[in-house]
């Protein structure tokens, strides 16, 4: 398997995509290898049906860029049921891609999945760089250099934000994939999502871009502290 600069994750196709994706369109734009993993097929969904909302993952793949995607096929909702076997099984990934960052869920968000996910990525994060966990001859140790948290729901101020304002109409193109989730459709029904959403998300982006000083930027929160090479 292929090695990653980035590998982000989610519980649900579009999670990452509202989070990161314009950080994740630029770095791909710099030639860097971007990979994305979803723990679920958002089979619980309200709105839209797994071989749909697969099929909106792919078209955003496409507008991303990414270099591969995955998908565990862990329970919807019930990630706290299969806890152990997320771990391993993210921890086997970050082993077989090693990336140098890992994006996860900002840990308060009012979606219950999002902050199992960000507990789950936490833990195989740190487990992967511990040789005496699942040891292997073909996988390594390997710990990613950061480990940041995107967000999905929440509002708080950001310790680090990425400046997106010149990919950020491609950025909305990437989201508008998810018209299941959305846009109400004849067969939708009506769901904080199809409420404005994504205005919502244009006007948190806008907010983070005033306070740094740009028009639009991505914030994130980082597990440990960041490291400046210099002032």
């Amino acid at each position: 398997m292929n090695s990653l600069d980035i590998l982000a994750i989610g519980a649900h196709p579009d999670d990452v995509e509202i989070g990161a994706s314009g950080s994740l369109l630029l770095a791909a734009k710099q030639g860097q290898r971007v990979g994305i993993l979803d723990l679920t097929y958002a089979e619980l969904s309200s709105n839209g049906n797994v071989e749909r909302r697969q099929q909106e993952a792919a078209e955003a793949d496409r507008l991303l860029g990414v270099c591969a995607r995955y998908n565990f096929g862990l329970p919807d909702r019930g990630l706290e049921s299969v806890r152990e076997e997320a771990i391993r099984r993210v921890v086997e990934l970050i082993r077989q891609t090693r990336p140098r960052v890992v994006l996860a869920p900002y840990f308060q968000d009012r979606h219950p999945d999002h902050e199992s996910v960000s507990r789950i990525v936490r833990e195989a994060v740190f487990s992967s760089g511990i040789r005496k966990y699942q040891p292997s001859e073909t996988l390594v140790a390997y710990r990613p250099a950061q480990l940041l948290y995107y967000f999905i729901n929440s509002t708080v101020t950001p310790q680090v934000v990425v400046d997106v304002t010149a990919v950020y109409p491609e950025k909305l193109d990437v989201l508008r994939c998810y018209r299941s989730q959305f846009e109400l459709e004849a067969e939708s029904v009506d769901t904080p999502l199809t409420n404005g959403y994504l205005e919502m998300v244009e006007y948190r982006e806008r907010l983070f871009g005033q306070q740094a000083g740009v028009r639009y930027a991505e914030g994130f929160m980082s597990a440990t502290p960041y490291v400046l090479p210099n002032l």
